[in-house]
């Protein structure tokens, strides 16, 4: 009788457990949509608190914001803030970390789109990881759709060997350690809780901004004025012009960064990711409208490459719902 009650409870377990890693792709690319267009808003306002404060000082003060943010959302029932599995909390918040430095850093030297495309490299990442690393099958039509969204990236950066800056490459790197953060969150941490993830993302980035500051304070560097001191800027007292867009950036990133971590962990990474090429829609749209940030016709027709991708995807993934074969 004991063994066939520990029979039936290892049963309901594993049934329990099936379910926690489930996916959901329609859920997972409506939250991933939903957090693209609240980013490509707030994104936005990143060149105009980098005219006033620095890089380090920004993650900090937003840290510090939008901590009881993620407090209050543990409040009303939607998670935990301890982790499970410390190791692979801590690995994934260093990763998006660095991600977000340097797509931050590269905000305030490039305009939106530039950046967003640097960074948007990741679903080409995330899919060679999958597929070298986790010997995932990846079917040519989601290659494709990559390949697409790539070809996109390339319109939009408008690379020109023979002026090469190097600093294009900062939203590049940030794209690459993005990438493995997002494998990491549905691989290792699809079991723990939204908020977890946020809170410990969080407490790493303000980490980060505070060590920054602190390397700063020490080893002074001469930075120049406006957006082009981002990076360099130690700590500035008088932050009342900044202040407005860093609570902006606070409210906004706590709710589309609950919403991505989700997407994550409901969805399978290299095809939820594909979705966030939505926001190189959402970002320069705003850009132009809000700061006049003008975009070419080569740049436009990369967006529109770029959505295409994420429509491949989408049409692809309702028929391997029906037919799961790997085509």
């Amino acid at each position: 009788m004991d063994a066939g009650l520990a029979g039936c409870a290892n049963r309901v377990k594993e049934r329990q457990m099936q379910a926690d890693t489930q996916t959901s792709p329609i859920l997972a690319s409506l939250l991933m949509i939903g957090a693209m267009a609240i980013i490509g808003v707030i994104d936005n306002v990143v060149i105009l608190l980098a005219e006033t404060v620095g890089l380090w000082q920004f993650h900090l003060s937003r840290a510090v914001m939008m901590l009881p943010l993620i407090f209050g959302l543990s409040l009303l029932g939607l998670g935990g803030m301890r982790p499970k599995r410390f190791g692979p909390v801590i690995l994934r918040s260093v990763l998006i970390t660095l991600a977000m430095l340097f797509y931050f850093a590269s905000l305030a030297l490039m305009p939106i789109a530039q950046a967003l495309a640097g960074l948007f490299t990741s679903p080409i990442f995330v899919l060679l990881i999958s597929a070298l690393a986790m010997k995932q099958r990846i079917g040519p039509w989601r290659i494709f759709a990559v390949l697409l969204g790539f070809a996109g990236i390339l319109c939009v950066l408008q690379l020109n060997p023979y002026d090469f800056d190097m600093r294009s490459l900062l939203p590049v790197a940030g794209g690459l350690f993005y990438a493995f953060s997002s494998v990491i969150t549905r691989s290792h941490c699809s079991g723990e809780s939204t908020v977890a993830l946020l809170a410990a993302m969080i407490v790493t980035l303000g980490s980060a901004g505070a060590i920054g500051l602190v390397v700063l304070e020490l080893f002074p560097i001469a930075s120049p004025a406006g957006p082009e001191g981002f990076a360099t800027r130690g700590w500035v007292w008088d932050m009342q012009p900044a202040l407005l867009w860093i609570v902006i950036q606070a409210v906004g990133s706590t709710i589309a960064v609950f919403m991505l971590i989700k997407a994550y962990q409901v969805g399978e990474p290299s095809y939820v990711a594909v979705f966030e090429y939505s926001v190189m829609i959402f970002g320069p749209l705003f850009a132009f409208v809000a700061l006049g940030q003008a975009i070419g016709p080569v740049q436009i027709a990369g967006i529109v490459l770029i959505a295409c991708a994420g429509a491949v995807l989408g049409w692809r993934a309702g028929r391997e719902t029906a037919q799961p074969e790997t085509v």
